[in-house]
Protein backbone atom coordinates (compact mmCIF):
# COMPACT_ATOMS: atom_id res chain seq x y z
CA UNK A 1 0.00 0.00 0.00
CA UNK A 2 3.01 2.41 0.73
CA UNK A 3 4.51 1.91 -2.19
CA UNK A 4 1.16 2.51 -4.30
CA UNK A 5 0.63 5.47 -2.49
CA UNK A 6 4.26 6.51 -3.36
CA UNK A 7 3.20 5.56 -7.13
CA UNK A 8 -0.11 7.82 -6.97
CA UNK A 9 1.74 11.28 -5.41
CA UNK A 10 4.27 10.87 -8.09
CA UNK A 11 1.68 10.65 -10.73
CA UNK A 12 -0.21 13.58 -9.22
CA UNK A 13 3.26 15.71 -9.13
CA UNK A 14 4.15 15.27 -12.69
CA UNK A 15 0.40 15.64 -13.59
CA UNK A 16 0.29 19.10 -11.76
CA UNK A 17 4.00 20.17 -13.36
CA UNK A 18 2.59 19.33 -16.61
CA UNK A 19 -0.84 21.35 -16.33
CA UNK A 20 0.81 24.20 -14.37
CA UNK A 21 3.71 25.03 -16.19
CA UNK A 22 1.95 23.89 -20.08
CA UNK A 23 4.85 21.42 -20.73
CA UNK A 24 4.97 17.97 -21.09
CA UNK A 25 6.46 15.61 -18.42
CA UNK A 26 7.27 11.77 -18.78
CA UNK A 27 7.52 8.91 -16.15
CA UNK A 28 9.37 6.21 -16.36
CA UNK A 29 8.35 2.44 -17.65
CA UNK A 30 5.39 1.43 -15.70
CA UNK A 31 4.39 -2.38 -15.50
CA UNK A 32 0.49 -3.19 -15.83
CA UNK A 33 0.08 -3.12 -12.46
CA UNK A 34 1.35 0.64 -12.23
CA UNK A 35 -0.39 1.70 -15.37
CA UNK A 36 -3.30 -0.34 -13.47
CA UNK A 37 -2.64 2.51 -10.91
CA UNK A 38 -2.38 5.67 -13.12
CA UNK A 39 -5.49 4.38 -14.90
CA UNK A 40 -7.79 4.36 -11.55
CA UNK A 41 -6.99 8.22 -10.69
CA UNK A 42 -8.30 11.34 -11.74
CA UNK A 43 -5.56 13.85 -12.52
CA UNK A 44 -6.30 17.64 -13.90
CA UNK A 45 -3.36 17.07 -16.41
CA UNK A 46 -4.32 15.21 -20.36
CA UNK A 47 -1.88 12.15 -20.35
CA UNK A 48 -1.47 9.36 -22.64
CA UNK A 49 0.50 5.72 -22.29
CA UNK A 50 3.25 5.07 -24.90
CA UNK A 51 5.68 2.16 -24.89
CA UNK A 52 7.53 2.89 -28.54
CA UNK A 53 5.00 1.14 -30.61
CA UNK A 54 2.16 0.07 -30.69
CA UNK A 55 0.70 -2.65 -28.45
CA UNK A 56 3.99 -2.30 -26.00
CA UNK A 57 3.28 -3.87 -22.54
CA UNK A 58 5.71 -1.74 -20.40
CA UNK A 59 4.76 1.68 -21.08
CA UNK A 60 5.68 5.22 -19.84
CA UNK A 61 3.10 8.08 -19.36
CA UNK A 62 3.47 11.14 -21.11
CA UNK A 63 1.62 13.72 -19.29
CA UNK A 64 0.63 17.04 -21.58
CA UNK A 65 -1.13 17.79 -24.85
CA UNK A 66 -0.71 19.93 -27.93
CA UNK A 67 -3.85 22.33 -26.74
CA UNK A 68 -2.53 22.25 -23.77
CA UNK A 69 1.46 23.33 -24.02
CA UNK A 70 1.37 24.18 -27.67
CA UNK A 71 3.64 22.01 -28.69
CA UNK A 72 4.45 18.36 -29.94
CA UNK A 73 6.79 16.32 -27.83
CA UNK A 74 8.49 12.67 -28.93
CA UNK A 75 8.26 10.89 -25.77
CA UNK A 76 12.17 9.98 -24.42
CA UNK A 77 12.34 6.51 -26.00
CA UNK A 78 14.33 4.89 -28.34
CA UNK A 79 15.52 1.23 -30.09
CA UNK A 80 18.64 -0.52 -29.13
CA UNK A 81 19.05 -3.39 -31.56
CA UNK A 82 21.25 -6.04 -29.87
CA UNK A 83 22.31 -7.99 -32.33
CA UNK A 84 25.17 -11.53 -31.94
CA UNK A 85 28.39 -10.39 -33.69
CA UNK A 86 28.50 -14.07 -35.40
CA UNK A 87 25.00 -15.35 -36.47
CA UNK A 88 26.87 -19.18 -37.20
CA UNK A 89 27.98 -19.28 -33.53
CA UNK A 90 24.93 -17.90 -31.62
CA UNK A 91 22.88 -19.43 -28.91
CA UNK A 92 19.03 -19.29 -29.43
CA UNK A 93 18.21 -16.12 -27.44
CA UNK A 94 15.16 -15.60 -25.20
CA UNK A 95 13.73 -12.58 -23.71
CA UNK A 96 15.24 -13.85 -20.07
CA UNK A 97 18.98 -13.96 -21.84
CA UNK A 98 18.19 -10.08 -22.82
CA UNK A 99 17.01 -9.16 -20.17
CA UNK A 100 18.98 -11.50 -17.51
CA UNK A 101 21.95 -9.49 -19.66
CA UNK A 102 20.85 -6.32 -19.15
CA UNK A 103 20.01 -6.39 -15.26
CA UNK A 104 23.58 -7.66 -14.81
CA UNK A 105 24.58 -4.14 -16.14
CA UNK A 106 23.14 -2.58 -13.15
CA UNK A 107 20.49 -1.06 -15.68
CA UNK A 108 17.13 -0.34 -13.26
CA UNK A 109 13.87 -1.90 -14.89
CA UNK A 110 12.08 1.19 -14.86
CA UNK A 111 14.39 2.56 -17.47
CA UNK A 112 13.54 -0.35 -19.64
CA UNK A 113 10.65 -0.67 -21.50
CA UNK A 114 9.32 -4.33 -23.84
CA UNK A 115 12.21 -6.46 -25.71
CA UNK A 116 11.11 -7.47 -28.78
CA UNK A 117 13.31 -10.30 -30.61
CA UNK A 118 13.42 -11.50 -34.08
CA UNK A 119 15.34 -13.62 -36.53
CA UNK A 120 17.63 -14.05 -32.95
CA UNK A 121 18.07 -9.84 -32.24
CA UNK A 122 17.02 -8.38 -29.54
CA UNK A 123 14.88 -4.91 -30.00
CA UNK A 124 14.89 -3.01 -26.61
CA UNK A 125 12.75 -0.19 -26.31
CA UNK A 126 14.51 2.38 -23.34
CA UNK A 127 14.69 5.67 -22.36
CA UNK A 128 17.09 7.60 -24.42
CA UNK A 129 19.19 8.68 -21.25
CA UNK A 130 20.85 5.29 -20.85
CA UNK A 131 21.09 3.83 -24.82
CA UNK A 132 24.11 5.26 -24.92
CA UNK A 133 25.73 3.07 -21.62
CA UNK A 134 24.33 0.40 -22.91
CA UNK A 135 25.77 0.14 -26.28
CA UNK A 136 28.95 0.58 -24.89
CA UNK A 137 28.87 -1.89 -21.86
CA UNK A 138 27.12 -4.93 -23.10
CA UNK A 139 28.80 -7.16 -25.16
CA UNK A 140 27.26 -10.52 -24.51
CA UNK A 141 23.78 -12.27 -24.27
CA UNK A 142 24.00 -15.35 -22.49
CA UNK A 143 27.56 -17.02 -24.74
CA UNK A 144 26.68 -15.19 -27.69
CA UNK A 145 29.10 -12.21 -28.21
CA UNK A 146 26.65 -9.12 -29.38
CA UNK A 147 26.97 -5.69 -30.61
CA UNK A 148 24.44 -3.16 -29.95
CA UNK A 149 23.49 -0.19 -31.89
CA UNK A 150 20.38 2.61 -31.72
CA UNK A 151 17.91 2.23 -34.60
CA UNK A 152 15.00 3.06 -36.02
CA UNK A 153 12.12 1.07 -35.34
CA UNK A 154 11.70 -1.83 -37.85
CA UNK A 155 8.45 -2.33 -39.99
CA UNK A 156 8.47 -6.34 -37.99
CA UNK A 157 7.94 -4.95 -34.56
CA UNK A 158 4.98 -2.58 -35.60
CA UNK A 159 3.05 -5.33 -37.95
CA UNK A 160 0.28 -6.75 -35.91
CA UNK A 161 0.08 -10.86 -35.80
CA UNK A 162 -1.86 -12.45 -38.16
CA UNK A 163 -5.73 -12.59 -37.13
CA UNK A 164 -7.23 -16.44 -35.97
CA UNK A 165 -10.04 -17.79 -35.97
CA UNK A 166 -11.75 -19.16 -31.98
CA UNK A 167 -14.91 -20.92 -31.40
CA UNK A 168 -16.28 -20.00 -28.39
CA UNK A 169 -19.60 -20.34 -26.00
CA UNK A 170 -20.32 -16.76 -25.68
CA UNK A 171 -18.47 -13.54 -25.32
CA UNK A 172 -16.52 -13.76 -21.74
CA UNK A 173 -13.01 -12.81 -20.92
CA UNK A 174 -12.69 -16.38 -19.14
CA UNK A 175 -14.31 -17.99 -22.30
CA UNK A 176 -12.15 -15.84 -24.82
CA UNK A 177 -8.71 -16.53 -22.41
CA UNK A 178 -9.61 -20.41 -21.98
CA UNK A 179 -10.05 -20.51 -26.00
CA UNK A 180 -6.74 -18.35 -26.56
CA UNK A 181 -4.31 -20.23 -24.43
CA UNK A 182 -5.93 -23.29 -23.88
CA UNK A 183 -7.41 -23.96 -20.79
CA UNK A 184 -10.29 -24.70 -18.71
CA UNK A 185 -12.58 -21.88 -17.97
CA UNK A 186 -12.36 -22.77 -14.35
CA UNK A 187 -8.20 -22.40 -14.91
CA UNK A 188 -9.16 -19.02 -16.92
CA UNK A 189 -11.58 -17.69 -13.87
CA UNK A 190 -8.87 -18.65 -11.42
CA UNK A 191 -6.21 -16.31 -13.61
CA UNK A 192 -8.74 -13.86 -13.59
CA UNK A 193 -8.87 -14.11 -9.84
CA UNK A 194 -5.55 -13.62 -9.00
CA UNK A 195 -5.27 -10.81 -10.50
CA UNK A 196 -3.31 -11.55 -13.56
CA UNK A 197 -5.76 -10.37 -16.60
CA UNK A 198 -5.65 -7.09 -17.72
CA UNK A 199 -7.49 -4.99 -20.74
CA UNK A 200 -5.86 -1.92 -22.13
CA UNK A 201 -3.53 -2.20 -19.03
CA UNK A 202 -6.31 -1.93 -16.25
CA UNK A 203 -6.58 -4.48 -14.41
CA UNK A 204 -10.26 -6.55 -14.48
CA UNK A 205 -11.29 -9.54 -11.78
CA UNK A 206 -14.92 -10.04 -13.48
CA UNK A 207 -14.58 -13.28 -15.20
CA UNK A 208 -17.96 -11.42 -17.23
CA UNK A 209 -16.15 -8.27 -18.11
CA UNK A 210 -17.04 -6.71 -21.50
CA UNK A 211 -14.02 -6.71 -24.07
CA UNK A 212 -14.39 -3.64 -26.47
CA UNK A 213 -13.43 -4.42 -29.99
CA UNK A 214 -9.29 -3.77 -31.04
CA UNK A 215 -8.46 -4.83 -26.95
CA UNK A 216 -5.25 -5.77 -25.99
CA UNK A 217 -5.39 -8.65 -23.62
CA UNK A 218 -2.47 -9.27 -21.17
CA UNK A 219 -2.85 -12.37 -18.89
CA UNK A 220 0.47 -13.21 -16.82
CA UNK A 221 2.50 -15.92 -17.36
CA UNK A 222 0.51 -16.54 -20.57
CA UNK A 223 1.04 -13.38 -22.82
CA UNK A 224 -0.91 -10.76 -25.00
CA UNK A 225 -3.56 -11.03 -27.53
CA UNK A 226 -5.59 -8.32 -29.50
CA UNK A 227 -9.13 -9.33 -29.68
CA UNK A 228 -10.63 -8.23 -32.63
CA UNK A 229 -14.08 -8.84 -32.15
CA UNK A 230 -17.13 -11.71 -33.45
CA UNK A 231 -17.03 -12.13 -36.79
CA UNK A 232 -20.43 -14.16 -36.81
CA UNK A 233 -22.32 -16.90 -35.12
CA UNK A 234 -22.51 -20.20 -35.61
CA UNK A 235 -25.50 -22.51 -36.87
CA UNK A 236 -25.16 -24.32 -33.01
CA UNK A 237 -25.38 -20.88 -31.62
CA UNK A 238 -21.75 -20.44 -31.10
CA UNK A 239 -19.45 -17.61 -31.76
CA UNK A 240 -16.58 -17.14 -33.89
CA UNK A 241 -14.45 -14.80 -32.92
CA UNK A 242 -10.77 -12.89 -34.39
CA UNK A 243 -7.77 -12.35 -32.17
CA UNK A 244 -4.43 -11.43 -32.72
CA UNK A 245 -1.95 -13.67 -30.36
Amino acid sequence: MENENLLKNRFTELSKRSFDRGIWTFSEFLSLAEQDILLRLRLSSPYELVGGFEGAERRLAAFGSEDLCGYIEEPPIVCVQIAPVNDKFADDLTHRDFLGSLMALGIRREVLGDIAIKNNRGYLFCLDTIAEYICRNLESVRHTTVKCEVCEVPEIITEKPPVRELIIASERLDAIVAAVYKLSRSESQELIKDGKVYINGRLTESSSADIPDGAAISVRGHGRFLYEGIERETKKGRLRVLVRI
